[in-house]
């Protein structure tokens, strides 16, 4: 091209795939408007950048004493929006190059995605696939660029388009090096005409961006971000702040987590855990949310997949050099950075709680009453970090008193000849030690686990051992107990108990598999005792809970022929085999051993036949 050639204004068109994308930007993406300044912003950061390290080597660039800053004007009566920069600047050629063409691949894959209707925001989309400076038209019928480089025989140049098939270059004036980009809103984004508005979008998006940006004298950015900072910089009432901005959370958080390294993977974070979770663990999900920035630029608002599910509650910011800002959510499974970035924070969470359980207990157990169920849902969905995992649980147990046990704590208290750890199954702790599973346990002073939370069936599809000793349920028909315990002698013969026995058979019918004698009841009149597979219990237990079909497995009556109570039922059925308040004894112990487990479906229904044992009770003489 000559001189001369140059020096005017020139009209050059857009290649198709440019026009494509400019066409759906104009008129089809209608969300998240606001994102074109963060994108402005990010390009005005990569170019001050950029100078910046020039002048690391080369001094002879112009304007070496300009301050490297990012400036933002609005002029609502003229509708415009300016944003200037000292950064790199571009020639008249680089205005062509960066401005003028996008890569042809990313071009189509933007097309094609938002043909298609995907539910991406316009955020995610466009920063997806590169197309960061054409979101201005969105907002915009028609921009200006002028720009001129930090060479300092370079010419000003300018760069101007309407959103349509063409675009004009020609020369411009400009003293500083640097590019300003001047807006000419639409009527429908006026509002973005208003330096609040504006500073606004900037405290959301760009709050953290490594050089200052001014509207008229005053900074509105940090600049500086927490996560920036070393550890050893940072105040716990900063800490608190930063929690408050990012949660609008009134309580102070739990624990925090700073970390900041370069190795293996550049990382800045700030995590933290609430002190309460927000909503139940069965309802929607709790309101956890991890900002992810990229060379302290916000890319995704809620980047979900940078820690596992059972995280979900911590809330907090990560940012790192070695991520690029085209960085969406469908990546994070792909892309080996954000895979280490996950790694690493999953692992020094995981040391952290660790800490915390150990060097303050208090505050542990809280975080356990709050947190307790996603834990558990992690040792049954994540065999990798499952031995870390195992770690936080704590129980109630027989032998905790009001406190809580580990693993280790139970495995420590094991009885001589113990070689599996048992659990039973409750609606909650004062049913689970009442159970009459218990019996036994007690008679040979054996620990035994008290699961009473929804979770706690989850939990052990992926918890059947600990450290080689299987777990065991305790409703389990075919118990071999270690050491010996005294069971009490029968009241009853055995002719006795057999027609009691056949009396209880026709009575519940489909509902047993048998009636039998038990060999460890001591306290308790009758169990139910089942000889399916502990994890189908389980499960069944939990389509229960959760008000699914789960009909009742047929199972195994255990009545305690040394117990006051089988032992009157069998001389009633001896001296009248029809006797209604056998039958309505037998009905209710059934229904006492569903209720003790949480497993009855309609309690109510035990109203008229605890009646009417209650009236033939104060009938006898």
């Amino acid at each position: 091209m000559t001189t001369e050639q140059e020096s005017q204004p020139q009209a050059l068109t857009f290649k198709a795939e440019v026009q494509q994308v400019l066409q759906i930007l104009a008129h089809s993406l209608y969300t998240d408007r606001e994102i074109f300044l963060r994108e402005l912003i990010s390009n005005a950061s990569d170019a001050l950048n950029r100078v910046q390290f020039e002048m690391l080597t080369n001094r002879e660039v112009l304007d070496p004493e300009a301050e490297l800053a990012i400036r933002i004007e609005a002029d609502s009566e003229k509708r415009t929006v300016t944003i200037s920069d000292t950064g790199i600047g571009m020639t008249r050629d680089e205005l062509v190059e960066h401005l003028g063409t996008i890569a042809q691949s990313s071009a189509r894959a933007f097309v094609q995605q938002t043909k298609e209707g995907h539910k991406a925001t316009a955020s995610e989309i466009i920063g997806q696939f590169g197309v960061g400076f054409y979101s201005v038209f969105m907002v915009a019928d028609r921009v200006t660029v002028v720009s001129r480089s930090y060479r300092p025989d370079a010419e000003a140049a300018m760069w101007e388009s309407s959103g349509g098939e063409s675009y004009t270059v020609g020369p411009a004036e400009r003293a500083q090096r640097g590019t300003t980009i001047t807006l000419h809103l639409k009527e429908d984004a006026a509002e973005f005409a208003s330096p609040w508005r504006l500073e606004q979008i900037v405290k959301r998006h760009s709050d953290f961006v490594a050089f200052p940006i001014y509207s008229g004298d005053r900074q509105i950015n940090q600049q500086k971000a927490l996560w920036r900072r070393a550890p050893r910089e940072v105040e716990a009432e900063q800490y608190q702040n930063l929690y408050r901005q990012l949660t609008l959370d009134s309580d102070e958080p739990l624990l925090h987590l700073h970390l900041s390294t370069d190795v293996p993977v550049d990382l800045h974070s700030i995590l933290f855990v609430p002190a309460k979770r927000e909503r139940g663990l069965l309802e929607r999900r709790v309101e956890g949310k991890i900002k992810l920035y990229s060379r302290k630029i916000l890319i995704l608002e809620e980047a979900k997949d940078l820690l596992p599910t059972y995280f979900r509650f911590v809330e907090g910011v990560i940012d790192s050099e070695d991520l690029p800002l085209n960085v969406s959510r469908e990546s994070v499974q792909s892309s080996p950075v954000l895979q280490r970035i996950r790694k690493t924070l999953t692992s020094r969470l995981h040391r952290e709680l660790n800490d915390l359980a150990e060097k303050d207990a208090e505050k542990f157990a809280r975080f356990w009453k709050e947190f307790g169920p996603f834990i558990k849902k992690g040792v049954a969905t994540d065999y990798e970090g499952r031995a870390d995992l195992l770690k936080l649980l704590r129980f109630q147990t027989t032998a905790s008193g009001d406190g809580l046990a580990t693993l280790a704590d139970y495995k420590r208290r094991m009885v001589d000849g113990q070689k599996e750890i048992y659990y039973v199954l409750a609606a909650s702790p004062e049913a689970a030690r009442s159970s009459p599973h218990l019996d036994p346990f007690t008679a040979r002073g054996i620990e035994v686990l008290l699961l009473t939370d929804l979770m706690d069936g989850f939990m052990l599809s992926g918890l059947r051992e600990y450290e080689g000793m299987p777990l065991r349920n305790i409703d389990d028909a075919n118990l071999e107990l270690p050491g010996e315990a005294t069971a009490p002698e029968p009241q009853i013969s055995d002719e006795q108990f057999s027609r009691l026995a056949e009396r209880a058979a026709t009575v519940l019918g489909e509902r047993l598999k048998e009636v039998r004698a038990s060999k460890v009841l001591r306290d308790s009149p009758a169990r139910l005792v089942s000889t399916e597979d502990a994890m189908g219990r389980e499960m069944q237990r939990i389509n229960q809970l959760l008000g699914r079909e789960a009909e009742q497995q047929p199972r195994i009556l255990e009545l305690n022929p040394g117990h006051g109570l089988v032992a009157a039922l069998a001389r009633r059925v001896e001296a009248n085999p029809d006797d209604e308040v056998v039958t309505a004894t037998l009905e209710q112990l059934y229904d006492n051993a569903l209720l003790i487990e949480g497993l009855h479906q309609n309690p109510a229904t035990m109203v008229p036949r605890l009646l009417k044992l209650m009236e033939a009770a104060v009938e006898r003489p």
